[in-house]
Formats: C-alpha cells, sequence, structure tokens
C-alpha cells in the first residue's frame, strides 16, 4: 500500500535563487491578499493528468505535451498567470473541452528548469479557484474565458475548530505509522494558520485518486470539504493500521525466509564447486529442447516467460514441480509437427478389405471420405461416426485408416467418462493437475495429425464435475477446434488436422448437439455366412498365432464354425464367437502340452465336449395354436424374433399385460385392441365378446425388458387370432408400428431383423410399405429364401397372415 501523504515534491527549507524565495506554506495575512487579487477574465488552459491544483500550494510539475510547453514559455515570458485544470481521463493525450473539468485553479509560475530528456519542469503555486465559461482557442494552446468561483465563508463557530483540530490529529497519526514520510511534514502541518490552506495543504498532499481531489476543489463550503478529507483520512489511517499489523506478524517469516535463502546461496556455491547447479543444468537442457521445436510465437513467448519464472523460483517451494511439470508439457506436446499424408486410395481398399470382410457400404464411404480429404487438402470435414452393434469391427477399422493413410493411431475411450477435467484438463495451480486426456494422447502419438478413434462416445456420462459430452462439441466441431482450450496449458491447440473417428452401439444416448456434428455410418450385424468367412481369414489365424499352434495342430471346419455360430452365440459380431473359437484353439494347446492323444480336426462330439451343450435357435414354432405370432425385435446385440403369446378366459374384459414390456409396447397392445373392438365386424365377431372374455398378453423371457413400437402389429395379429380362432399362416413374422387408424408404419433395424428371421427358418415376412427401401439396400445375398409383404394399413397384415381354417379344438367365442 502506498503511504497516506506524497511529500516527495516539497521542500520545507525553501527555494531560493537569483530571483524568487518562496516557502511552500502562507500565513492567513498571504491568503487573503491572494484571494483579494482579480481574476483575469480569459486564461491560457493547461490541463494536468493525475494532479489536482489546490490554492496556496507549491507543487513541480512536468510537461511534455507541445501545446503545454508553448503554454508555459509563452506565460514565462508574460506575466507568469494560467489556469490549471484537471483531465477527467487521464489517458488522454490531447484532451478537448469535454474532457476536462470545468472548475480549476489561478496558478503562478515560480520557476522553470528544461530537462535533459527535453521536458519542461515547472514550479507552479495556486492562488484562487475559478471556473470556466467557455473555451476561446484551442491553438497553439487551449485558452478559455473564466469567472471567480464563489465559495463559502470559513466558519469560526467551535464545532468547525474542533474538525480542523481532528484533522490534524489524524495526519500526524497517518505520519507517525508512516516511517517513510518525513519528520517534516508534522512540522508543516503545525505551522499552518488557515484553516482553509490547511485543507487545501493536505487534501493536494494525500493519495487520493484525481476525482476524489477535484471533489474537494469543487466544494463551495468549507465545512462539507474539511468533512470529505476527514472521511478520507479516517480510511487511510485505518488502511496503514492495518498494514502494520500484518506486517509485525509475518517479520518472523521474512527473517526466515532470508536465513533459507542463505543457506541456499550456500549450497549453490558447494553445487558449483561439485560441478554445476542442477537447477541451471535442468533450465539449460529445457532450452536446449526448445531450439528443436516448431510452436507460434504465442507459444514460444509463453515457454519463455514460464522458464524465466522457472529459474526465479525456489527448487524446494512447492510451485517449483509444478512448473516444471508445466515447461516440460509445454515441450512434450507435439506442435505444428505432422506426418506426411498418404493418399493412396487403391491401397486403403486394399487395406480395408485385408482387415475386413464385408462391410462394402461402410468401406465406400471411407474410401469417398478419404478422398474428399486428398482434394480439399485440410480435415474440415464431417466427422465420421461408426455406429452399431459391440464386435462388428468399428474400432479396428480406425487402425486400418491410420495404417492406409500412414498416420499414428490414437484411440481413447469414453465409457463412463464423466468429469469434463477429463478432457479439458484441470487448471495448473491444483495439485497433481495435468493436461485434458485429448492431449494427452498427442503427447503420446507425438504428432498433431493422427487418426483419433473416440470409443464409446455414446457411454459418455455427466454429474457434478460438468458434462463431457458438451465439452466435446468443441472438439468435434471443425470450425472451432482449431482453437481447442486446454484448462492446463492455457493455451489454444490446434486439433483441426486429426481425424477424428468416433464409433458407438447407439444413437439415442448422444447429446443431439454432438449427434449433429458427426456423420453416421451404419455398421450392420453380419450374417452366418459373413461370420464364417471371418473366422477363417482373420479370427483363427490370429488365435493360432497367439497361442504358439500350428495350422496343422488344430483344424477347425466350415461347419464347425457354422455349428459354433448358430449354437453357441448370439450377437451380431463376432467377439463372442472368437472367445469359442479361442477355447477350442486352447483345448488343442492343452492336449499338445500334456502330450496326450487328440483328433486335430474337430468333429461335432469334440464341439460339445469343449463347448458343452449348445442352446436351440430361435426357431418358428408353429401354428397350432392360436393367438402366437413371430415378431421381429432389434436389441443392442442384433436382431433376434419375439413371440407374442395370447390367450383368452371368461370375464368381464379385462386385459393384462405381462412379460415386462415398457410403455411404448403397452400402449400398442392397447391400440391393437381397440382397433380389434372397433372393426369388430371385419372379422366376423360381435362386438360384445370383447365384454364377455378376459385377454391376457405375454411376451416370454419376461426378465428381459422390451420396449418399442415395432412389436404393434404383431400384437394385433395375435388378438386377432385368438379370438377368431384362426391359424395364423406358417413360417411368417412381422415388424411394424401401428396407429389408432389403422396405419401401419416403418420402424428400423431392418437388416438386423432379417437376419434373425433367416436363423429362425422363417419364410416370409410383413413389413409397412415405408420399409421396402430398407430392403431395397440390403444385400440381395442376405434377402435369399426370403418372401416380403409390404402393407400400409392393419386390416392387410390380417387379411395376410390368419387362415381362413381354425385351429384345432378352438374355444367357442360368443
Amino acid at each position: 500500500m502506498k503511504n497516506s501523504f506524497n511529500f516527495d515534491h516539497l521542500n520545507f527549507s525553501g527555494l531560493i535563487d537569483d530571483e524568487t524565495e518562496f516557502i511552500p506554506l502562507m500565513t492567513s495575512e498571504d491568503e487573503e491578499n491572494m484571494n483579494s487579487e482579480e481574476t483575469p477574465d480569459e486564461l491560457p488552459i493547461l490541463p494536468l493528468k493525475n494532479t489536482v491544483l489546490f490554492p496556496g500550494v507549491v507543487i513541480p510539475i512536468t510537461v511534455g505535451r507541445d501545446k503545454s510547453i508553448k503554454l508555459i514559455q509563452d506565460a514565462n515570458k508574460g506575466d507568469k498567470t494560467i489556469g490549471v485544470v484537471s483531465q477527467l481521463d487521464d489517458k488522454i493525450e490531447d484532451p478537448v473541452f469535454e474532457q476536462m473539468n470545468k472548475v480549476g485553479t489561478v496558478a503562478r509560475i515560480l520557476k522553470m528548469f528544461r530537462m535533459p530528456d527535453g521536458n519542461t519542469t515547472v514550479i507552479i503555486q495556486g492562488k484562487k479557484r475559478f471556473q470556466i465559461i467557455e473555451l476561446t482557442a484551442t491553438e497553439p494552446y487551449h485558452k478559455a474565458k473564466v469567472e471567480d468561483y464563489e465559495v463559502g465563508e470559513v466558519p469560526t463557530d467551535q464545532a468547525f475548530t474542533a474538525l480542523i483540530d481532528s484533522i490534524k490529529d489524524m495526519s500526524f497519526r497517518i505520519i507517525d505509522n508512516s516511517p517513510n514520510l518525513p519528520s517534516e511534514a508534522s512540522f508543516a502541518i503545525k505551522n499552518i494558520e488557515s484553516p482553509s490552506f490547511l485543507i487545501n495543504f493536505i487534501a493536494s498532499n494525500m493519495n487520493a485518486t484525481v476525482a476524489q481531489k477535484q471533489q474537494i476543489l469543487s466544494e463551495k463550503d468549507t465545512k462539507e470539504r474539511a468533512l470529505l478529507l476527514l472521511t478520507h483520512l479516517s480510511k487511510d489511517l485505518q488502511m496503514l493500521e492495518l498494514k502494520n499489523d500484518i506486517q509485525s506478524k509475518v517479520k518472523t517469516d521474512i527473517d526466515k525466509q532470508q536465513k533459507e535463502y542463505f543457506l541456499h546461496q550456500q549450497m549453490k556455491m558447494i553445487q558449483e564447486e561439485l560441478g554445476g547447479n542442477p537447477q541451471e543444468q535442468e533450465i539449460a537442457e529445457y532450452k536446449k529442447r526448445a531450439l528443436k521445436k516448431k510452436w507460434t510465437k504465442e507459444v514460444k513467448e509463453r515457454f519463455e516467460k514460464e522458464l524465466n519464472k522457472l529459474q526465479r523460483m525456489n527448487s524446494s517451494s512447492a510451485e517449483y514441480s509444478v512448473q516444471i511439470n508445466y515447461i516440460e508439457t509445454l515441450l512434450d506436446l507435439p506442435w505444428s509437427e505432422y506426418t506426411k499424408d498418404k493418399f493412396d486410395l487403391k491401397k486403403a481398399q486394399k487395406v480395408l478389405d485385408r482387415d475386413h470382410f464385408g462391410l462394402k457400404e461402410v468401406k465406400k464411404r471411407i474410401i469417398e471420405h478419404l478422398a474428399v480429404l486428398k482434394l480439399k487438402g485440410d480435415m474440415k470435414s464431417p466427422i465420421l461416426c461408426l455406429y452399431g452393434p459391440p464386435g462388428v469391427g468399428k474400432t479396428s477399422l480406425g487402425r486400418s485408416i491410420a495404417e492406409a493413410l500412414g498416420r499414428k493411431y490414437v484411440r481413447m475411450s469414453l465409457g463412463g467418462l464423466r468429469d469434463e477435467a477429463e478432457l479439458r484438463g484441470h487448471r495448473k495451480t491444483y495439485i497433481g493437475a495435468m493436461p485434458g486426456r485429448i492431449l494427452q494422447s498427442l503427447k503420446k502419438s507425438k504428432t498433431s495429425n493422427p487418426v483419433f478413434v473416440l470409443d464409446e462416445i455414446d457411454k459418455l456420462g455427466s454429474d457434478h464435475h460438468g458434462d463431457p459430452s458438451s465439452a466435446m462439441l468443441e472438439v468435434l466441431d471443425p470450425e472451432q477446434n482449431s482453437t481447442f482450450y486446454d484448462n492446463f496449458i492455457e493455451m489454444d491447440y490446434d486439433l483441426s488436422k486429426i481425424l477424428f473417428i468416433a464409433t458407438a452401439n447407439s444413437l439415442s444416448t448422444i447429446q443431439p448437439a454432438l449427434r449433429d456434428r458427426m456423420e453416421i455410418i451404419e455398421i450392420n450385424g453380419y450374417t452366418v455366412e459373413e461370420k464364417v468367412e471371418i473366422a477363417k481369414k482373420h479370427l483363427i489365424p490370429t488365435l493360432l498365432e497367439s497361442h504358439g499352434i500350428k495350422k496343422t495342430d488344430v483344424v477347425i471346419s466350415k461347419e464347425i464354425i457354422e455349428k459354433v455360430c448358430e449354437e453357441y452365440t448370439r450377437e451380431s459380431g463376432v467377439r463372442g464367437l472368437e472367445k469359442k473359437l479361442a477355447s477350442i484353439v486352447r483345448y488343442a494347446a492343452k492336449s499338445i502340452a500334456l502330450e496326450e492323444d487328440y483328433n486335430p480336426k474337430i468333429s461335432v462330439a469334440d464341439l460339445q465336449s469343449i463347448l458343452g451343450p449348445g442352446h436351440s435357435k430361435d426357431k418358428y414354432q408353429g401354428n397350432d395354436v392360436a393367438g402366437v405370432v413371430t415378431g421381429l425385435a432389434w436389441t443392442s446385440v442384433g436382431g433376434d424374433i419375439l413371440f407374442i403369446e395370447t390367450s383368452l378366459s371368461k370375464g368381464k374384459g379385462k386385459f393384462t399385460l405381462t412379460g415386462n414390456l415398457g410403455n411404448v409396447m403397452k400402449e400398442s397392445a392397447t391400440l391393437a385392441l381397440e382397433y380389434l373392438k372397433a372393426h369388430s365386424e371385419a372379422l366376423g365377431l360381435d362386438a360384445e365378446v370383447f365384454e364377455n372374455w378376459n385377454v391376457h398378453l405375454h411376451v416370454p423371457e419376461g426378465a428381459t425388458p422390451k420396449d418399442g413400437p415395432s412389436a404393434g402389429i404383431s400384437m394385433m395379429t395375435a388378438l386377432a387370432s385368438a379370438f377368431t380362432q384362426r391359424k395364423v399362416k406358417r413360417n411368417l413374422a412381422m415388424t411394424g408400428e401401428i396407429t389408432l387408424r389403422g396405419r401401419v408404419l416403418p420402424v428400423g433395424g431392418i437388416k438386423e431383423k432379417i437376419l434373425a428371421a433367416k436363423r429362425a427358418d422363417i419364410k416370409e415376412i410383413i413389413l409397412s410399405i415405408d420399409n421396402k427401401k430398407d430392403i431395397d439396400e440390403i444385400d440381395a445375398a442376405y434377402l435369399k429364401g426370403l418372401k416380403f409383404h409390404y402393407v400400409t394399413e392393419m386390416i392387410e397384415v390380417i387379411d395376410l397372415a390368419l387362415l381362413k381354417t381354425k385351429v384345432d379344438n378352438p374355444i367357442k367365442i360368443s
């Protein structure tokens, strides 16, 4: 904190030369003579940046502006009288009339000096206050028409006398508490007789803002001026006493630090005798590494600033290790370091075909993406999001793309990430702070343009530490990620050259704004035929190599692979298949290691011995019972068939739903029943039957939660079959959403559902007419042996699905 008074410009012994002698104090008689002097009608106006001149006070000022120098020179040659005002804003170099205070002080030039630096210093004494009426000239300097600033009489009552005494006492206390103030200050204040000059003298020398001093100068009432001054002095005294109290408390700590400083200096000299200071050697190493970096001017300046800060630090302080960590991070990050791309699209195609079987549309889209990058020459293109069930090769596609481009490969798993600081880093002031995982990954890859796979982006979480998916918005936006801000390095980092590839199992859990920034490429599940080829070309050779077994030690035929796919795995991908095949290979490895006799060619009997009994395939269960319909469902691991079972019992029209159904599925069942009630005549039913029979609709595997609208037409068909007791067409499955008006709406996951239908030996499938486009996009090989019926109305479903013949031993519905 500054001293509460500033007497640096005063010479209490006086200033005497050949022409002028003055002492900065005056008597009441001097003040009376000064106030009686006549104020000129027009004055040259000298604006001061950071000073307010009070009547009677002598101050030195330094002028450097051309206008001000000219004004001083002209006035010094003339009557030495000028008008002094303060500026409203001290940053303005050449203020206009509106930027000056209108109340100022008439001043007389006592002495002028020419300084070596070209500036002019003058000593001036304030005379009396004036007020500017209007500006009369601006060149070569400001001139203005002025008038006396009328002020009130000085009170003589006891209250005012007490107020002046309080000001003096407080001034003495401030001087006593400030060791830097000269002892002459108290002497000067004691010898001031005039109350108004005392106010001016103290107000001029106190450390206050120009605005605060101007307020005191502009106040006409002398008592109010004294009160304003006393208020300011009171605040200054409180701050000064608080400062002294704090200084006395920390004195012991400072002495301790000085002792430590001397000890460190001795240690430094000993280290130099032994071969050099480790800290200086470390800093020299950092400077050497910095010469090889390709960073921008901003990063270079920041590094040098932080390195200089490190040099000034004590190596035993807590902040030293934090600073070391920060500087090493700046050096380790690959600023502007890029690998050269190899845009050989034919090679890229070969690499993708070598590593992944099938996925024609996905590979085609990736090649198109790479072609655009080749032509554009930058990375400002949509971020790819590979979306599909687990085990279909989403993550490994990213590795193949990196190999095809000749780039480094970086994978970051986002599953379960809940803290935004994991991505953006922590402030370096925190203990154990480090950069976010994005910059940490780049540091490991040693390049700023890798292929960066953001795995499981749909599994980002959020809690009270922030929302990581919102932080990902900047990362995955080509317009923003060139200035990605990490909290640890506290600078922008360019991520725009990175080829980001995200993977997800479900789109529903991805934040909409984040999903909008990515181009979704759907990867569907594999057929059994594709799984067999993947196992033969990729899985088995890899497993044999990883288990140290030759090709002749275990032979797994195509038929065995098919059996494993159909009876031991229920998935869209091949991860489960790989585990089962690994069990077979381990069986061979164990037999070889124990030198047991075994048949290298795996048979069905061996398969059951190794893997145990397989589960039965999802088979169509026949149409002998009324009210049972096969539906098609989509799950996170691919397609599946779903049986809708309906039974009737005598009652009062109660409708029961079981099977762990979600709200949407329950609503579909209610819609189906209401539709049948409304169209009972078309089914040949009496409307009263719905009031005389209780309906129970069940979806098996009750432990598994089920939801979604796609079972709507299956439920409606099952209810229609139960009420009419008509058989459902053999080997038929269906999927579609229903409406209260009788419309059949399209649903998703068609390819997975078709594959599930083929596994269950379904021959015919009923779909919405709007799903025809999805069927047209599926490879014809997947559709072999299937017949499709496209419908628009629910009544069409009943006509297609229900036979005219009734089941054996039908219930008599009446």
